[in-house]
Parts: structure tokens; C-alpha cells; sequence
């Protein structure tokens, strides 16, 4: 059972995530927002500000990258 708590935690870690942006978008008139993620092997980003989507496409395309070569090794 440890990957049910393991897929809570993350779930849970989601909605946080949305939640600070909301608030942060709520309470700021300059909130700048940008959200990277993996779909398969392709990094993708997007936002409203170039420099923050730039910076989650690198962590996308890092952490995509990770997975491969763990995945590779077996490990994943």
C-alpha cells in the first residue's frame, strides 16, 4: 500500500500547487504564472510570463530526461 499513500501525497501536492496560484492571482494585479509538465516523453509550458515557461520547459525537459535514463536502467 505504500504507492496509494505515495499517489495521495502527490495528489494532494497538486492542489496545493493550484491553490497558491490562485491565491497569489487573487491577491496581486502583476501575478506572473508559468506551469511546465510532461505528457509521455514531451516536455510543455506555457504561462504569462516567457521567462517562467522557459524556466518550466528546462525542468520539464530535465526531469523527462531523468525518467529515461532511469527507466533505461530499470529503475523506474
Amino acid at each position: 500500500m505504500p504507492e496509494a499513500n505515495l499517489i495521495a501525497v502527490g495528489i494532494i501536492l497538486i492542489f496545493l500547487g493550484f491553490l497558491l496560484v490562485f491565491i497569489g492571482a487573487l491577491t496581486s494585479k502583476d501575478a506572473k504564472v508559468g506551469v511546465g509538465g510532461i505528457i509521455g516523453f514531451l516536455p510543455f509550458g506555457f504561462g504569462n510570463d516567457p521567462q517562467l515557461v522557459k524556466l518550466a520547459i528546462i525542468i520539464s525537459a530535465v526531469l523527462a530526461i531523468l525518467f529515461i535514463v532511469l527507466a533505461l536502467k530499470g529503475i523506474a
